[in-house]
């Protein structure tokens, strides 16, 4: 099994930054990539940015250039660095796991608000 806890999360202004962070224990070996979602209020959840084990990034459109995915493996940290939030940002944003297995780990979330 994996554990995900997020942290990060807060308030910010249109034209801010955050980071948000991803603890990761357990299984940690046989994770074949990690991902961030978010859902919004009445919105269907999405894939927001997405790394794989290679170091190999993906990132929504919305997102490409101003969302950064990274891992420090020694701390077991997954981190996304968000820079010029707009409000539509506004979310719960979620740390995954997904295993070599398919198999599929969620955190508890963290909420990001953008507003002035």
């Amino acid at each position: 099994q994996v554990r995900l806890v997020e942290s990060g999360g807060g308030l910010v202004q249109p034209g801010g930054s955050l980071r948000l962070s991803c603890a990761v224990s357990g299984a940690t070996s046989i994770i074949k990539f990690m991902r961030w979602y978010r859902q919004a209020p009445g919105n269907q959840r999405e894939i927001v940015a997405t790394l794989a084990t290679d170091g190999g990034a993906d990132y929504a459109a919305s997102v490409k250039g101003r969302f950064t995915i990274s891992a420090d493996s020694a701390k077991k940290m997954v981190y996304l660095q968000m820079n010029s939030l707009k409000p539509v940002a506004t979310a719960v944003y979620y740390c995954t796991a997904v295993l070599f297995t398919d198999n599929s780990y969620w955190g508890q979330g963290t909420q990001v608000t953008v507003s002035s």
